[in-house]
């Protein structure tokens, strides 16, 4: 009888399991084993747009298009905010024709002797030199124009995959305590417009399902008031789990700790800056790395001693493990082979207009793109959608 309560007693004395962990013996879900870390998609897709942004070369910039849906077609959950990409992909397109008919009617500063048409001139004042109304439309106007808008475009769709493919509320779990209160109003910006697209598609559905119209004006105000009525109860319902959950709430910390924020950070932000400035210019080119190197330790630096003012723990947190890295450093290695090409040979990256030659695709800047590839086969696949005809079991 004493070895069985003795048995008894050893079993409730067991340690208990650390809080956010299962219990020995129960495996780990499968779905968060195959999460990647939120931040490594955003490094990732921000690598990308910058790669955008080093050629005007429709070419290299359909295939970072190309490689962006495909890695979102591949990898994208099957989540309400991972919608979002068709939205940036509309918006893309919105800029694309914005900036033609811009030049169409407003004039180009490229020269051009190819004319395409001509529109009646508005006859304009003296104080508005340098700005026409019609006029000739060149060949060479509209190829510049079209070359710097699939440019932004191209940017706006990297930005649409990461909000396609990162979980905007686990990427709020990740930042640095000093980061929080920022984070937050990022993260409750970046999930307005997903919310707001399933929003109008729901209810645009139920209008259906009614026989009720769903298109033109009527529609449209019939389904925005209802679309905004559910904006605003999201935004009390926000405001009050955040005043539940004591958001804004900070600790007391020493008065030189404080001081010592305010300068790293501050003197960490001016240093990036003039770092920055360097690189971008001819002469700053010696001091320019070593001035971005120090002001980037210097500001995390101070963001790490500015988390002391915000306690914050973890519910089971995302790690970063080596398909972060990889998914990182692909994005990584084609912005900078980009970056080189355009030093080496930056007219195979910027094809010129004039004289109006057709773009030509340089080979290895091309491979470069194509290692964007990369988080399509490294990372897993996301979980199968459920069937909303499948009835639930017990």
């Amino acid at each position: 009888m004493r070895e069985a309560r003795g048995s008894g007693r050893a079993g409730l004395a067991r340690p208990r399991p650390e809080r956010g962990t299962p219990p020995a013996g129960v495996p780990v879900p499968r779905a968060r084993r195959a999460q990647l870390h939120p931040g490594a998609w955003w490094l990732w897709a921000l690598a990308l747009g910058t790669a955008a942004t080093r050629t005007t070369n429709p070419l290299l910039l359909a295939l970072l298009i190309t490689v962006s849906g495909y890695v979102v077609a591949v990898r994208r959950p099957h989540t309400p905010w991972a919608r979002s990409y068709g939205a940036f992909v509309k918006l893309a397109a919105a800029v694309l024709l914005l900036r033609l008919a811009f030049a169409v009617f407003l004039g180009s500063p490229i020269p051009g002797t190819h004319t395409l048409f001509t529109l009646p001139e508005v006859p304009l004042p003296d104080w508005a030199q340098g700005i026409r109304l019609g006029g000739r439309v060149t060949a060479e106007g509209l190829t510049f124009a079209l070359y710097d808008a699939l440019r932004l475009a191209a940017l706006l769709i990297c930005v649409g995959a990461a909000n396609a493919l990162a979980s905007p509320s686990r990427l709020l779990k990740s930042l640095p305590g000093a980061l929080y209160e920022l984070g937050v109003a990022v993260v409750v910006a970046l999930t307005f417009a997903p919310n707001l697209i399933a929003d109008v598609r729901r209810l645009r559905a139920a209008r259906r399902l009614r026989g009720r119209p769903d298109k033109g004006v009527r529609g449209l105000v019939q389904v925005g008031l209802p679309v905004l009525e559910g904006a605003l109860e999201r935004s009390v319902s926000l405001a009050a789990a955040m005043d539940a959950r004591g958001y804004g709430r900070t600790a007391e910390v020493p008065p030189a700790v404080r001081r010592t924020t305010a300068a790293l950070t501050l003197g960490g932000l001016l240093g990036v800056c003039a770092g920055t400035y360097g690189l971008l210019t001819a002469e700053g080119g010696s001091y320019g790395l070593p001035v971005l190197l120090v002001g980037l330790a210097s500001a995390l630096a101070g963001l790490r001693l500015g988390g002391r003012r915000t306690l914050r723990t973890r519910y089971r947190p995302d790690p970063w493990d080596a398909r972060a890295w990889l998914v990182s450093a692909s994005g990584a290695a084609v912005a900078a082979l980009l970056i080189l090409a355009g030093s080496l040979d930056p007219g195979a990256l910027r094809p010129g207009v004039v004289p109006l030659e057709p773009p030509t695709l340089p080979l290895w800047p091309a491979a470069a793109v194509l290692l964007g590839l990369l988080p399509a086969f490294v990372t897993p696949a996301p979980e199968a959608a459920p069937d909303p005809r499948k009835e639930p079991t017990t």
